[in-house]
């Protein structure tokens, strides 16, 4: 019978050992299905979207080198015929009308005085310009591209110049397209159509990381500190990666420079909105797999659980809070074959030795060692408890006056002795229902239960004097401060009580000393 039994345990065990094997090699395929299914669309959104870029900037490359082409015509006709007022305004009208490249076209001397505008609504012929774009054009004397600045109209943008010299070579001033940033024009046209309803979009930074378009109007202008890719693209690189935006999405990226101005264009697309057709996949199979799997689980599990039934009974009450409780239960287990019989005694003994372990560990875990007293979290116990039960309170705070000196003129044993000595007077002249703390160094807390705050200032007192008149080998007298509180008369949170009679004792300390202090203070 024993032999038998063996042989049916052990066949229970190669049984529940088939059903983890057959359950770990589905979850595994799934698992492994999922991951790859996902690593393929994570690797293949990132590649559209880096191919994406590419186009996107290849384009905008086009566009800045025709515009530049277009500026380049204008200056080599106005150095050709003169920059003349009537013949530059001619030319300025032209070259906006003929494009929709630029939002305004200006024609600016070599002192930077504008000669000519289209549209002429900007009201800027006749004054000098001052802005950084129009400085650096006239000192570069070169085909560029600005930087983001502030024209004198108040708009943020970029502007494209071409510089104008004569049929001598004198350097006769520059001719500018400029592009807005913040109101409709070719970069929204070019960009704008590129959003869509699942989260993608893209924007376009300069060589600064400094946002020149973006879906959302506000960011335009503005900086997304701590952006890898933007970082990458405003260096010149391309590639992909997976960031998280500047609202903590996770984003799947692509980009690309504009080699022409420095620009980086970056098309992202929500990591969610990538795998939400794999979670919906993956949902479908588990569902209808869910049926035959629970239909083999009931199965299996029926032809187990007479055999492991023993072995779920012990487990549960290892598990049971109550020890003893559990130690009853344990002992009515019907151990029917011998591994049952011996893990059942190990469990009894296990149990009997624990039920004394706990109990000297839970006593350790709320005690402080030199003291016997309790400690914060015997403190944070007996605190909630009362709360629990509306209980008030008074509250002592105690501190050794110049414990600090103590312990650097006789050493911290003696030190020691001292903290010991003042936990045995706060025993001593305390209640049963008293709760006593130790707080920390040469810091006591005394919590008690139906006092208030007068009778508890006599206790205090009472105290303080018994230990200011005994004399304490080898330090002599030895004199405590005391802070007085209560909840809930000075205040309905337990914790901020304490802080009232934390503040009462730093008051007896400033008042000088071994003296008591009930906050409010008086």
């Amino acid at each position: 019978m024993r032999s038998l039994s063996k042989r049916l345990n052990l066949g229970s065990l190669i049984l529940a050992l088939a059903l983890l094997s057959t359950v770990v090699a589905l979850a595994n395929t799934l698992l492994a299905s999922y991951r790859v299914q996902r690593d393929q669309l994570v690797s293949s959104t990132l590649e559209a979207n880096r191919v994406y870029a590419n186009k996107l900037a290849e384009t905008t490359q086009n566009f800045v080198l025709s515009s530049q082409q277009q500026l380049a015509y204008t200056a080599m006709l106005l150095g050709r015929e003169g920059m003349q007022d009537r013949r530059a305004q001619d030319e300025a009208t032209r070259l906006q009308l003929q494009t929709n490249s630029f939002n305004s076209i200006l024609i600016v001397d070599h002192t930077g005085l504008v000669l000519a505008t289209s549209p002429q609504t900007l009201h800027l012929k006749g004054d000098t310009l001052r802005s950084e774009g129009n400085r650096i054009a006239l000192e570069r004397r070169q085909p560029m591209v600005s930087d983001p600045y502030d024209s004198a109209t108040g708009r943020l943008l970029v502007a494209m110049s071409h510089p104008v010299f004569d049929v001598q070579g004198r350097y006769r001033g520059y001719v500018s397209g400029t592009i807005y940033l913040r109101q409709r024009s070719i970069l929204q046209s070019l960009l704008g159509t590129h959003y869509y309803r699942d989260g993608s979009y893209l924007y376009v930074v300069d060589r600064n990381g400094r946002l020149l378009y973006h879906v959302d109007p506000e960011r335009v202008g503005g900086y997304a500190p701590g952006n890898r890719v933007i970082d990458a693209v405003s260096r010149g690189q391309r590639g992909s990666a997976q960031v998280n935006n500047s609202r903590g999405v996770s984003m799947l990226a692509g980009y690309a420079p504009v080699p022409a101005t420095g620009w980086g264009v970056v098309a992202q697309r929500p990591t969610a909105a990538t795998l939400q057709p794999l979670s919906q996949v993956m949902s479908s199979i588990i569902w209808r797999a869910i049926p035959l799997g629970v239909l083999s689980l009931l199965v299996t599990w029926w032809f187990a659980r007479r055999i492991s039934l023993p072995l779920w009974q012990l487990a549960r009450n290892v598990q049971e809070g109550d020890t003893g409780r559990a130690i009853s239960d344990v002992g009515g287990i019907r151990a029917w074959y011998f591994e049952v019989a011996q893990l059942k005694q190990a469990v009894l003994y296990s149990f009997t030795a624990l039920q004394d372990r706990i109990g000297t560990l839970n006593r350790a875990s709320r005690t402080d060692p030199l003291t016997g007293l309790l400690n914060r979290r015997g403190l944070q116990q007996a605190l909630e408890t009362w709360k629990a039960q509306g209980q008030s309170f008074a509250i002592l705070a105690l501190d050794i006056d110049r414990f600090k000196i103590i312990n650097d003129q006789h050493g911290h044993a003696v030190g020691d002795q001292v903290i010991s000595h003042i936990a045995e007077q706060m025993r001593r002249y305390s209640r049963d229902g008293d709760v006593l703390c130790r707080n920390g160094g040469e810091e006591f807390l005394m919590l008690l239960p139906t006092t208030d705050a007068d009778d508890a200032l006599l206790i205090a007192e009472r105290l303080r004097q018994r230990i200011a008149d005994q004399v304490l080998d080898p330090v002599g007298h030895v004199s405590v401060s005391v802070g007085v509180a209560h909840y809930p008369t000075f205040d309905a949170d337990a914790e901020q009580a304490l802080r009232m009679a934390d503040k009462a004792l730093y008051m007896a300390k400033e008042q000088g000393r071994n003296r008591s202090v009930t906050y409010p203070y008086r």
